[in-house]
């Protein structure tokens, strides 16, 4: 292996953690409103697509990962896991 492609894996990895952990806490945020309008009461149309988008979001980045290879899938599930926690801990500390 090359430098050059060391560089580039090590550049495609990085952008793949880092957009994972933004398409995560955008997923997160959708997760946490669908579960309060579901808690409201006030209709399921609204819920319901933002599940359904929520779900295509998530196919769709993790298809591209996946399509990358396995190094930019794995960044990206680091990326989404990272979010994750990040959006627990922020419910953990508004409960």
């Amino acid at each position: 292996m090359t430098g050059a492609s060391l560089t580039s894996a090590a550049l495609l990895g990085s952008a793949s953690a880092g957009f994972g952990l933004v398409f995560g806490l955008a997923y997160f945020a959708a997760l946490r409103r669908t579960a309060d309008l579901f808690s409201a009461g006030k209709g399921y149309l609204l819920p319901a697509a933002l599940t359904f988008c929520r779900f295509t979001g998530a196919v769709a980045v993790f298809g591209l990962a996946a399509w990358l290879g396995a190094l930019p899938l794995l960044a990206a599930l680091l990326g989404f896991l990272l979010a994750r926690a990040i959006a627990l801990r922020t419910a953990r500390r508004t409960a």
